[in-house]
Parts: C-alpha cells; sequence; structure tokens
C-alpha cells in the first residue's frame, strides 16, 4: 500500500514539474537569419476586382533555441494589393511571432488588385526585422484589367447588339453569356476569354461569331484560373453552344479545360489553325451541322476529340487529331466519333445523312478505336479518307483492310509524335515519321502553310504541322 501510494505521489509531481516547465517556455531573440522556402513567390496573372488563390510561403527556424520574431509585415501596408495570414491571423503587420527550434511557420498570401492598368507587375515585400537584421520574400503577380459579364436574377447577360471584343481586357465570364438571335461578335486577335466555374457562352439562332486571331496571338478561351496546372485540367467551365442556323469561323483560336468545348446544333463552323484540348467530354460536339476544318490540332478528350450526330457533312484536311486520355479509363477517348443517330431529350432516336471526308490527316491514339462508326441502317453514312495515318482495329464499327472508302493512308504505324503527354503537349512529328511525306500535294495547296504558318506544298506531311 505503501509503495503504491509513493508512486501515485510522484507520478503527480511529475505531471506538477511537467507543466510547470511548459507554462515557463520562453522565446528568445533571433541570433541567426531566418530561412524561407523561396526567396521570391510569384503568383499567377490576376484580373483586377478578383482576388487570386492562395499561396504559401514557409519560414524555417534553423536555430536550437525557441524565438520570437519581432515584426513580420507587408512593406506596402494596408495600400498593398496583397494580404498575408500569419500563423492563423490576416493582417498587414505582426508582432512578436513565435517559432519553435527546428519549426517552422506557413505565410499565407493572396493579391486582389483594383487598379486599373491594362497589364502590370504588382511586387510587395513581406519584411521580416529581426535583432540580426532585415530579410525580405518578395512578392511578385501579374495584374490585367478585365471586363466582366456576369449573369444574376436582375441581368439575364445578353449581348443584345453588334458586339466587338479587343485584347485591351480580358473577358471574364460568370453564368451563362448569350449572343442574341441573328446579333454578331467580332473577337479580335490576342483577346482571353475567361469562364468561371460552371459558366459558358451560348450563340443564339442565326447568331456569328468571328475569331481572328493570329499566329502568336491566339485567342483563348479557358477557364479562370490562371495557374498553369490548370491548363490540362477539364471541367473548369462548360463550353460553347451555337444553335440553329448560326456561324463559328475560328482562326487562330486555343480552346481547352472544360466539359465541351464547341457544341454545335443544326449549325456551321470554320475552324482554322487551332488548338482544342482537355475536355472532360468532347472537343466538337455537333449534332446534324457542317464543319470544315483544317490544322486543328486536338487531344485529351474524354468521349471524343470530334463527334458526329444525326449524320452531318465534316471536311477535315491537313488535321491531327490525338487522343491519349488517361484521367478516367472507363472513357472511350475515341479521336472521331461519327453515328446517324442522336437520342433527344425525349428518349427518341432520330436519324440524318452523314458525310465525312478526311484528308492528309493524323488520326491516332493510344487505343485501336481512334476512329468509331456507328452507322444506320436505311441512312447515308458516306465517307473517305485519303493519304492519312490511322489507328483502327477490330471494334472501330468498319474495317482498314480492302476498304475501297480509305486511299493511300497508313494503319496502326506510329505517328512518332514529338510529345503527346497533354502537359508539354507537342503533336509535331519526328523526321523518321510516316506521316512525313505521307500527304495529297492536292489536297495539301489547300493549306499552303501549317499551323506555324510554314509551307507545305512539296513533300507534304499528314497533319497539322509539317
Amino acid at each position: 500500500m505503501k509503495l503504491k501510494l509513493l508512486l501515485g505521489i510522484s507520478f503527480w509531481m511529475l505531471v506538477f514539474v511537467v507543466s510547470c516547465n511548459s507554462d515557463d517556455i520562453t522565446f528568445d531573440s533571433p541570433s541567426a537569419e531566418l530561412r524561407f522556402s523561396s526567396d521570391t513567390l510569384f503568383c499567377d496573372t490576376v484580373y483586377n476586382q478578383t482576388r487570386s488563390e492562395t499561396y504559401a510561403v514557409k519560414v524555417y527556424n534553423r536555430e536550437d533555441k525557441d524565438i520570437s520574431i519581432p515584426k513580420i509585415s507587408l512593406e506596402g501596408g494596408a495600400s498593398s494589393p496583397y494580404r498575408i495570414n500569419v500563423d492563423g491571423t490576416a493582417g498587414t503587420e505582426f508582432t512578436n511571432i513565435p517559432l519553435r527550434k527546428k519549426d517552422s511557420l506557413y505565410i499565407f498570401v493572396e493579391i486582389a488588385p483594383v487598379a486599373n492598368a491594362p497589364e502590370a507587375i504588382a511586387e510587395d515585400r513581406i519584411v521580416f526585422d529581426s535583432p540580426v537584421g532585415q530579410q525580405h520574400v518578395t512578392l511578385l503577380s501579374v495584374v490585367q484589367d478585365a471586363e466582366y459579364f456576369i449573369q444574376n436574377d436582375s441581368n439575364p447577360n445578353i449581348l443584345t447588339s453588334n458586339t466587338v471584343w479587343n485584347n485591351d481586357k480580358a473577358k471574364v465570364i460568370y453564368g451563362n453569356l448569350t449572343l442574341a438571335e441573328g446579333k454578331t461578335l467580332n473577337i479580335q486577335a490576342g483577346t482571353k476569354v475567361y469562364f468561371t466555374k460552371n459558366s459558358s457562352l451560348t450563340v443564339a439562332k442565326n447568331a456569328t461569331v468571328n475569331v481572328s486571331g493570329e499566329l502568336d496571338k491566339e485567342v483563348i478561351f479557358r477557364g479562370d484560373r490562371s495557374d498553369t496546372k490548370y491548363d490540362t485540367i477539364p471541367m473548369n467551365w462548360k463550353g460553347i453552344t451555337f444553335d440553329e442556323g448560326a456561324t463559328l469561323n475560328m482562326n487562330y483560336a486555343k480552346v481547352f479545360g472544360g466539359e465541351t468545348g464547341i457544341s454545335l446544333d443544326n449549325a456551321t463552323a470554320t475552324i482554322q489553325n487551332s488548338i482544342i484540348h482537355s475536355f472532360q467530354n468532347f472537343g466538337i460536339y455537333a449534332i446534324a451541322s457542317v464543319i470544315h476544318a483544317s490544322n486543328l490540332v486536338m487531344n485529351n478528350c474524354g468521349q471524343a476529340d470530334f463527334a458526329m450526330l444525326k449524320g452531318g457533312s465534316a471536311d477535315l484536311n491537313q488535321c491531327t487529331l490525338a487522343n491519349f486520355w488517361d484521367l478516367n479509363a472507363s472513357l472511350p477517348a475515341y479521336s472521331i466519333y461519327a453515328s446517324n443517330e442522336l437520342t433527344d431529350g425525349d428518349g427518341n432516336t432520330v436519324d440524318g445523312p452523314l458525310h465525312l471526308k478526311i484528308r492528309n490527316s493524323v488520326v491516332f491514339g493510344d487505343k485501336d478505336t481512334a476512329m468509331y462508326f456507328s452507322p444506320v441502317s436505311g441512312q447515308t453514312f458516306e465517307y473517305s479518307v485519303d493519304s492519312s495515318l490511322l489507328n483502327i482495329g477490330d471494334h472501330s464499327g468498319f474495317s482498314f483492310e480492302n476498304n475501297t472508302s480509305i486511299t493511300n493512308s497508313l494503319n496502326k504505324e506510329d505517328p512518332k509524335f514529338l510529345n503527346y503527354y497533354i502537359q508539354k503537349m507537342n503533336l509535331r512529328v519526328a523526321d523518321d515519321s510516316p506521316a512525313k511525306g505521307l500527304g495529297n500535294i492536292t489536297a495539301a495547296q489547300l493549306v499552303p502553310k501549317d499551323i506555324k504558318g510554314m509551307g507545305r506544298t512539296v513533300y507534304p506531311t499528314a497533319g497539322a504541322y509539317q
């Protein structure tokens, strides 16, 4: 009994001593410089009047003692476009910040600029003052002026007159923006159009969108998250829809990172020198529509890069339609899907005549169903493939061998893309690619320059790149 009593008293004395020691921890002034995870924090492009995502920098105490940092502050103070959060507290100036030995703390950073410069560099510094001296971490971000199109209960967000978008301001769309029936939207070279989550553009009946990009001054359609990691992630926005009788004329554009890029319903599209990639469903989804495409590059779409439903007409010349989708193995990831049929919203199956012409193109993927055809008995399904490189097998809905609709073409031969991985996509082909010299000269003369402006009328390469 005495032994148990003695052990009990000893235990509680130990708890008391430890408790006293923990309460008596002292934090000394730093006697060595702090270390940082980065001396400069680069925040990606942000638009005026919108907040950026949150970034972080870590501060390390390499000393063998607990320290108290006398002062951490934003050099720009309350007028700075940046805001910081230190140890869970937001503000612009903090004093006596404790930091245990061999430990670290996070400083979270965001920027919310209000200036109206077309494009400028926002710079500030997080300053650390201590007896050792003054240290700092530089904050840098590009700030771009923007024009906002916001749908809400009081604003249906409709362009009711002919409109011109130029590149002096980014266009940021919240909700759905509609181009009214019969109106025209002209989008000039270098314009950037950003969509917030679940946002979209609808082009109403008989309206027209003219996208007039130029080489190295492409028109951009993408989600509003400016960090480059979002360039190759789908589902950041919905897409662009063209209603009956609407028209798209697109030259030198880049469209990426959403649900379905371009949806056409009994509409017409002419697409040249453009890149469409990283869509959860389809890059182009065409219902009974007419499409002319040249120097079109596509990749990384879960259902299909290019889909024709309920027939329609498509002429693809000097195009590269690759699909190396790897985000969800259950999706078919066709490069081209073509069918006479469509099941409408009421569950009814409707069909229409289909005409598809493919020339001097590469239609390839990591599956041998790069092209999948689903013809309907009794309905017109016409196609021709000339001087192209394909990857089709036993489950493509048609055969390659002894097919009179396929001429001067190759099947199941690696095109040798320089880099088909979407993060650093480069769908040029190597010098020893079987696509080199495969193109038909007559078809190449209709598109005499490749997507980068290089001539191709002699010894033309199949695909969008010479």
